[in-house]
Parts: C-alpha cells; sequence; structure tokens
C-alpha cells in the first residue's frame, strides 16, 4: 500500500473504533456496575438487542431519536429488574438465568420488531469534530456521536463514585463480602437489584446506538454477540470503569479493520477480517488469564470465585 493509502486505513480505523466501541462501552459500564454487586448478567446480548428494538421503535413513533435512547434504557432497566429480582431467589443461577434472559430477549425483539425491519426511523446525527480539515477522511473519522462522548465521561464518573461515594462504597462492599456487608448494615439484595437494573439500562443505551447510529437500523442481526464479548471484556478491564474505556476502544479498533481495508479497495479476506474481534477476544482471554492473575480485581461474591 502507498503512504496515502495506509493514512486512510489508519484514520479509517480510528473512525471505525469510536463507532465500534460505543455499544462495548456501554454494555461493558453496564457489566462492570453489576459485578461490583457481586452479581453476573449473561443475559446482556438479550439487552443489547431488545434496546436497540425498543429505540428504533420509539424514534420512528415520535420522530425523536433521544426518546428512542430513552425507551432503549427503560427496556434495559426492565429486563436488568428481572434478573435482579429471579437472581434474588434462593438456589437460582445467576449465569444460567442470564443465558435465559439472553434468548428471551432476542426472541421478544425479533417478534416484536418485524414490523420495524422496512421502515426508516430518524437517527442520531454526529458532532463534526473535523470541519477545520481538508480532509474528507479525517473529517469522517471526527464525526463523533454524543453516545461516545457521554460513555467516556460516565465511565469517568463510575470510577470516582466507586472510589469515593457511599454508594460506591457500599456497592463495593456488597460485592466483596455478603456477610460484612449484612455486618454494616447494607441491604444486600436491594443493591444487587439496583446494580443490574443500572447495568441493563446502559446496556440499553449501547443497542439504541446501533439501531439509531451506526449501523442506523434494525435488523435480527445487528448485535453479533456484541453483549455477549463486553462480558468478557469486563474482565479483561479487571472491573475498572477507565480500562473499559481502553477495552472498548481496542476492540472497536479491531472490528473496523474489515471495512477501513475495504475502503482503500482491499477486499480479500474482507470476512477474515470482519472475525478480528471474536480472534482478540480469545487472545487476550489466553494472554491474560493465569492461575495468579485472570480473577485479579474481582468481586469476592462473583460466582466465578465461588
Amino acid at each position: 500500500m502507498t503512504g496515502d493509502a495506509i493514512l486512510s486505513v489508519l484514520l479509517a480505523m480510528l473512525g471505525g473504533a469510536i463507532r465500534v466501541s460505543t455499544p462495548f462501552l456501554f454494555v461493558s459500564l453496564g457489566e462492570t456496575i453489576t459485578e461490583k454487586g457481586g452479581r453476573i448478567n449473561l443475559g446482556l446480548e438479550g439487552t443489547l438487542v431488545l434496546g436497540a428494538m425498543s429505540a428504533y421503535a420509539a424514534s420512528l413513533a415520535t420522530g425523536m431519536p433521544w426518546l428512542g435512547v430513552l425507551a432503549a434504557a427503560c427496556a434495559g432497566a426492565v429486563f436488568g429488574c428481572l434478573h435482579g429480582l429471579l437472581a434474588s431467589l434462593k438456589r437460582v443461577n445467576d449465569i444460567a438465568l442470564g443465558i435465559a434472559l439472553m434468548l428471551l430477549g432476542t426472541g421478544l425483539a425479533f417478534f416484536w420488531g418485524k414490523p420495524y425491519i422496512q421502515p426508516q426511523a430518524p437517527t442520531l446525527s454526529a458532532i463534526h469534530f473535523g470541519g477545520w480539515s481538508d480532509s474528507p477522511a479525517l473529517r469522517a473519522a471526527l464525526d463523533i456521536n454524543p453516545l461516545f462522548i457521554a460513555g467516556i465521561l460516565l465511565a469517568f464518573a463510575v470510577q470516582w463514585a466507586l472510589a469515593n461515594t457511599r454508594a460506591g462504597l457500599t456497592l463495593r462492599l456488597v460485592g466483596d463480602s455478603e456477610p460484612a456487608a449484612r455486618a454494616a448494615g447494607s441491604r444486600v439484595v436491594p443493591v444487587r437489584i439496583l446494580a443490574t437494573v443500572l447495568g441493563g439500562a446502559l446496556a440499553g443505551i449501547g443497542g439504541a446506538f446501533l439501531s439509531l447510529y451506526y449501523p442506523g437500523s434494525w435488523n435480527e442481526g445487528l448485535s453479533n454477540g456484541q453483549g455477549i464479548m463486553a462480558v468478557a471484556l469486563v474482565i479483561f478491564a479487571r472491573w475498572k470503569p477507565l480500562r473499559c474505556v481502553i477495552a472498548a476502544l481496542l476492540f472497536g479498533a479491531a472490528g473496523a479493520i474489515g471495512p477501513a481495508l475495504q475502503s482503500v479497495g482491499i477486499s480479500q479476506g474482507y470476512y477474515l477480517f470482519n472475525a478480528a474481534p471474536y480472534a482478540l477476544t480469545l487472545i487476550l482471554m489466553v494472554l491474560t488469564c493465569s492461575r495468579d492473575t485472570s480473577l485479579k480485581g474481582a468481586p469476592g461474591e462473583l460466582s466465578l470465585n465461588r
């Protein structure tokens, strides 16, 4: 490739990393909050898809895409509440429950979403940060959706809240040691339910980004397993919100390799490059998991530690 082609690929990967990483960012932040409370939610794939469908339907019905984002957050919160309530019952395994709710969420989204496959709903607009440049590639790379900016700010807010607020301390205590949390007077079950509700709401917003911005449509193959991959991303980020930002951008860049190469005319192996995020997930899990470090930073009450 020539120097201009390499630059075009890098700029396309930059823009693609920002776009592709946004759903990963919201879902991983939501799962971080949930797991900090000592519970795993593997149903986030279903929540993501249901949020995407809800956002698209609400945007089409109202003509206001930001109401679609709100609808997605509400749908995710409802599913998170369902997971939280059922997981609080005795002898209910949260991992098995998450898989069941993942199937339920995707099934409901596909069933209710069939009327919305063809109509075009209003979508979210980007903020154009590259207007100063004469390079079309750079201008395209710097078209950034407000949800990405909100996700970055949210990561800083969650990191600060976990370390410096009473609510953050309570959540971490509940996730690390249920007996200690009860001894301190914390209400373990309501805290975990609330954490799961917040996690579900954020996953729903991640779905809204998919249907209302990139790719900006509703169809049954919209997610491609991003909800499940985000759970692995949380482990890679060691349950730290700011590391989730870095991990999400890394996964986003991997997902943008195929389209970036196609933009300069390299189409051979396109589908192989589309598998890059999944391959990266496996590679990172192999490289970072060991007897001593695989669960470093994991809340003590997670079923991973049992």
